[in-house]
């Protein structure tokens, strides 16, 4: 059996202390052992998303859980939303919205393109009665990383009062994000990405502006309570039954990233991202992200002409131990996605260019299985 090289953008693989960690029994969850562990994990937090005012609670659930949680706590039903997508988590965030009973104004532009801030702007000035932003981050439907800094300044140009929510589920803990600097009120994270740990807790930073509008919120919550989860917090407990694993890996993954430092982690993303882009563009594929806004995280690629994308994935998994996703929604069976976020270095990635190269070779010419090795960039 081939050894799996999973470079989807999430989950990523877990490094062994992550593993280790996995392999813990259960403590009690209201004891003072998972209350010191729940107090370790919300500093490590506040120190990745770089907050000393803005508070940090964890929720057992998913990324969506996280994103659904932000429309239960800050808006109430009939209340305006524009949603800015850049792809197809901005649609599932413009979505999750309507299901609340939130009006949703929706930007959307073209695949590989990042929002520009003036549009952004524009929609404000247009739509005088919205109050609350939603801005995706990092998307790794299309590999874009949208300009978050410049287009927060945009919002507060035009409407200073506005509240700002922003998807930064595949960001955070790779990228820089700076949510009390940059006037960003509420940022969603998830686990599975550059956290280094498995699926199934989000985490969510909320400044006090967004408090004052949560105590207003009148969306049904019960489990997505932000109020719940912040007051447990303060005792050294969760609200509801926590899932105990994964803040052992949660535990073990932020000391990792502490001994790594902020700065390190995402200078390692900045160069692998482009170390792959620049490997593909060797193999004449071309990339679908403006490579003005390319994402640190995850890299897009159009499918070469009469390549079919399930059966070059298919064999990249089955044949060489590669792990590689393919389009969503519009982009499905258009394009491929390499993630290098987390626990990654640049042998795993070679090894994806290396397989690419063979597989994309036996499509076009089915007899030739040979290939030269990628060159790296220190050999360009």
């Amino acid at each position: 059996m081939v050894a799996q090289n999973l470079r989807t953008p999430g989950p990523t693989p877990l490094p062994p202390a992550v593993r280790e960690a996995l392999s813990r029994d259960m403590v009690n969850h209201r004891g003072p052992e998972f209350a010191a562990i729940l107090r370790e994990c919300i500093d490590g937090l506040k120190w990745a998303y770089q907050v000393n005012e803005h508070d940090v609670v964890i929720l057992t659930t998913s990324g969506t859980g996280g994103l659904e949680s932000l429309v239960a706590n800050t808006l109430s039903p009939g209340q305006r939303l524009l949603v800015a997508s850049i792809g197809n988590f901005g649609e599932r965030m413009a979505q999750i919205a309507r299901v609340f009973g939130a009006e949703v104004t929706q930007i959307d532009v073209q695949p590989g393109q990042a929002l520009e801030p003036q549009l952004l702007a524009d929609a404000l000035r247009a739509n005088p009665r919205i109050e609350t932003v939603f801005v995706t981050h990092n998307e790794t439907s299309t590999g874009v990383l949208n300009p978050l800094q410049a287009l927060a300044e945009a919002v507060h140009q035009v409407r200073a009062d506005a509240l700002i929510l922003v998807d930064g589920i595949s960001s955070v803990s790779s990228v820089p994000v700076e949510p009390e600097a940059w006037g960003c009120d509420v940022v969603v994270a998830g686990s599975q990405k550059g956290w280094m740990t498995p699926p199934g807790l989000a985490f969510v930073s909320i400044s006090p502006r967004a408090w004052e509008r949560q105590a207003r919120s009148t969306m049904p919550k019960f489990y997505f309570d932000w109020r719940l989860a912040r007051r447990s917090a303060e005792s050294g407990e969760t609200p509801w039954t926590p899932a105990i694993s994964l803040f052992y890996a949660l535990q073990a993954g932020l000391r990792l990233m502490r001994e790594e430092g902020l700065e390190r982690i995402f200078a390692r993303h900045e160069r692998l991202a482009r170390y792959t882009r620049e490997g593909l563009a060797d193999l004449d594929v071309r990339l679908l992200a403006d490579p003005r806004f390319a994402s640190p995280t995850v890299t897009t690629a159009w499918l070469p002409d009469g390549v079919n994308g399930k059966a070059l994935l298919t064999a990249l998994d089955e044949r060489d131990g590669v792990v590689l996703a393919g389009g969503q929604g519009n982009l499905s069976g258009k394009i491929f996605r390499v993630g290098h976020m987390g626990w990654v270095d640049q042998a795993e990635l070679d090894a994806v260019l290396r397989a690419l190269q063979v597989e994309l070779n036996s499509i076009r010419a089915p007899t030739a299985r040979s290939f030269s090795p990628v060159s790296s960039p220190e050999a360009r």
